[in-house]
């Protein structure tokens, strides 16, 4: 199994990647998911080319299941998180590719965002999302019971997918 998290935070090692990556080793245990911390990829995401950029695209785009991370900035995802999906090109960038929008904030304000906000833009780029997102409290998130509540409920639909995407390829 082949898991990415992208985390779109402007902080390195932030929480919002901590999160991504407790949520993948929980919804996929055993397996070793790799982090790709786009504020890593710097001013290459401001053009088109960057070698870098296209090793995180397509490292993206090779995964089974893909956690995209962000902090919820002005009740919405960062811009840096955006400038990094607009590299992906409408409606085949990640087709195929099944995705789970995870959003931390400051509190339950923005609890639809990852929803209303992250979702609709993994679809655009053809990914499959096939749970709800996730929002998370970013001080509490690694004791918060909603983590371990998501898993359990989301988990088999999640699996099902990377199962079937799996036996296509």
């Amino acid at each position: 199994m082949n898991v990415v998290v992208v985390a779109g935070n402007p902080k390195p090692a932030s929480r919002t990647a901590a999160a991504g990556m407790l949520l993948a080793e929980r919804l996929f245990p055993g397996t070793a998911p790799e982090l790709l911390d786009v504020v890593t990829l710097g001013p290459g995401l401001l053009g088109w080319g960057d070698p870098a950029v296209k090793e995180a695209i397509e490292k993206t785009t090779a995964a089974d299941a893909v956690i995209v991370a962000s902090p919820t900035f002005k009740a919405s995802y960062t811009g840096l998180l955006k400038l990094f999906l607009d590299q992906f090109d409408t409606g085949t960038g990640l087709a195929g590719v099944v995705a789970v929008p995870l959003m931390l904030g400051a509190g339950p304000a923005h609890f639809m965002a990852p929803d209303l906000l992250l979702r609709p833009v993994l679809s655009e780029l053809g990914a499959i999302c096939p749970a709800q997102g996730l929002y998370l409290i970013d001080k509490t998130y690694a004791e918060a019971p909603a983590l371990q509540a998501w898993v359990e409920r989301w988990a088999p639909a999640v699996h099902a997918l990377t199962a079937v995407k799996g036996a296509l390829a």
